[in-house]
């Protein structure tokens, strides 16, 4: 008898549709994502989210992975490409449905700084700068929004539970 797994049609077009993280890089030594556990948001089909969630999920994943390598006295900070918007250290990140990612961060010269981008011209570079006061722990955003996306999809989780409960004042749980 064989051991070759058998899948069926579905098993099978489920899988090619979902995402899939593949890296190769000239270092060896070099992390190249394929030990990497996709978190639960990022494991999901792509048809399911919109293209500006579907963006901000990568980007998040993308920016922790970028900062798990920085030194203590660095943090991220990005700068658009094909254009003169300089750099900009992020803050925040956020989006708007559809189609629209956005930054929040400062400006090398401190000035309060927000990019608004279409998904379609998204283009980033990950960067790592000196922290402008060394003295304070290191501003670590790619861990914060990972954790935020961690705790929506166990809230959606969680919602999709209770949508078959019983509902409202008189509502008990059943036995048997």
């Amino acid at each position: 008898m064989s051991d070759d797994i058998i899948a069926t049609a579905a098993e099978a077009l489920e899988a090619e549709a979902l995402p899939r993280l593949r890296e190769v890089h000239t270092d060896a030594t070099e992390d190249c994502g394929a030990a990497t556990v996709l978190p639960p948001a990022l494991r999901k089909p792509a048809e399911s989210k919109s293209p500006a969630r579907w963006a901000y999920e990568r980007l998040i994943h993308y920016i922790k992975r970028f900062e798990d390598g920085l030194e203590p006295g660095e943090e991220v900070a990005m700068a658009m490409t094909g254009g003169h918007s300089g750099v900009l250290r992020i803050g925040g990140l956020g989006y708007f449905d559809p189609d629209i990612v956005t930054f929040y961060g400062t400006d090398p010269s401190g000035a309060k700084t927000q990019l608004i981008q279409h998904v379609t011209q998204l283009s980033v570079i990950l960067r790592a700068l000196p922290r402008p006061r060394p003295e304070t722990p290191p501003e670590r955003i790619g861990f914060r929004l990972a954790r935020e996306l961690e705790e929506d999809e166990a809230d959606k989780a969680d919602a999709a539970d209770e949508e078959g409960a019983p509902q409202g004042p008189d509502a008990a749980a059943e036995t048997s």
